[in-house]
């Protein structure tokens, strides 16, 4: 009667059956894991790496930079401003950067190359402009040389900042980019790769300051403000010739050297493939386009100050607004054909002055 009393007893207490099930499940368990550890954990470590993709570590900042703005085709969009072209004065309420963001905003299919473009600061005041514009920013340092204030056209501080331009796009080129160079005093009006050629041996696609009609002879005049470059072994040998010519062109601003270069052949020696930009659709100041139906961007070149170019280019801005207003009625489309430009005053009377650089 004791034992069954006391089997009756404790196989109907839940606590002990609960804790005899549990004991069996440990075993069970132990003696698995005992026969083979690393099951489980081979199995996800395999799945993992089956699954798992080649994850790319930018090597820099301006690696970081550069892949971050990059187009699918690793191309980029340059532009490189300082404390001048991005700091309001008391004077001046509008900066040039100001003026070239909104014609991004204006343009025709422009603004999403906002996400492509990389504003390459070189002192910190533009730098921390940039950043607080949510753009791609990179700060550019040169260590003992102050690129802050207005560079006068062809003054001394001027050469030194355009060489120091060409040397950190040479390095772009040498990590497999290409890019798009533009001043920031150029409006952004089209989408320019509308125009550009698709071609990928074209290595070469420069802006001019008067166009004479082909675009494939070398006495063209040509414009460093705006141009496109395919990154190869080409390219990379001009750029390299080109800026290790600095020490030796005193007096001589990078555009002077690298046309001198072209009409001493170097086109040919190098088998470069170049096209010179006609300036119906890539103008400035040196020569409009005759047809704002036509015309990408504008450069505000053959002007010697900032304060001439941003009066100017107001002017433009106005202009390409006006012409937009009129091209949205159809009654107006012949009116739109016979749209001119403002007159360039601002720029043309910067040479007939003493322009001071601003601090």
């Amino acid at each position: 009667m004791y034992n069954m009393d006391h089997t009756k007893q404790s196989t109907g207490n839940p606590a002990l059956l609960l804790l005899f099930f549990s004991g069996l499940f440990f075993l069970f368990f132990l003696s698995s894991s005992y026969r083979n550890p690393f099951v489980a954990v081979q199995k996800d470590s395999i799945c993992t790496l089956s699954n798992t993709t080649t994850i790319y570590a930018p090597q820099d900042d301006l690696e970081e930079a550069l892949s971050k703005a990059s187009m699918a085709n690793k191309t980029v969009i340059i532009a490189i401003i300082n404390k001048a072209y991005a700091a309001q004065d008391i004077i001046a309420d509008t900066t040039m950067l100001d003026l070239f963001l909104e014609s991004f905003w204006l343009g025709e299919d422009t603004r999403p190359l906002l996400d492509h473009l990389l504003l390459v600061a070189v002192d910190q005041t533009a730098y921390a402009r940039c950043l607080f514009r949510r753009l791609n920013c990179y700060r550019l340092e040169t260590d003992g040389v102050d690129f802050g204030g207005e560079k006068i056209y062809m003054s001394d501080d001027f050469i030194k900042m355009m060489w120091r331009r060409t040397h950190f796009l040479l390095q772009v080129l040498n990590r497999g980019y290409n890019f798009i160079f533009t001043d920031t005093d150029v409006m952004w009006l089209r989408n320019p790769f509308a125009r550009l050629s698709k071609n990928e041996s074209d290595d070469l696609q420069i802006s001019t300051d008067l166009f004479l009609g082909d675009p494939r002879p070398e006495k063209q005049l040509i414009n460093t403000g705006f141009y496109y470059v395919q990154s190869n072994n080409k390219t990379i040998k001009l750029l390299n010739t080109w800026y290790a010519m600095k020490d030796n062109a005193t007096g001589q601003k990078e555009q002077d050297v690298l046309l001198n270069l072209i009409r001493g052949g170097i086109i040919g020696e190098l088998n470069l493939t170049v096209r010179f930009l006609d300036t119906l659709y890539f103008s400035g100041f040196c020569q409009d386009s005759k047809d704002l139906r036509a015309v990408t961007t504008v450069h505000a070149n053959c002007c010697r100050s900032i304060d001439a170019k941003v009066k100017d280019l107001k002017a433009v801005l106005r202009d390409w607004k006006r012409f937009k207003k009129y091209s949205s009625y159809k009654r107006l489309e012949n009116v739109t054909a016979n749209l001119g430009w403002s007159g360039h005053f601002g720029c043309w009377n910067s040479w007939r002055v003493d322009n001071k650089p601003k601090g």
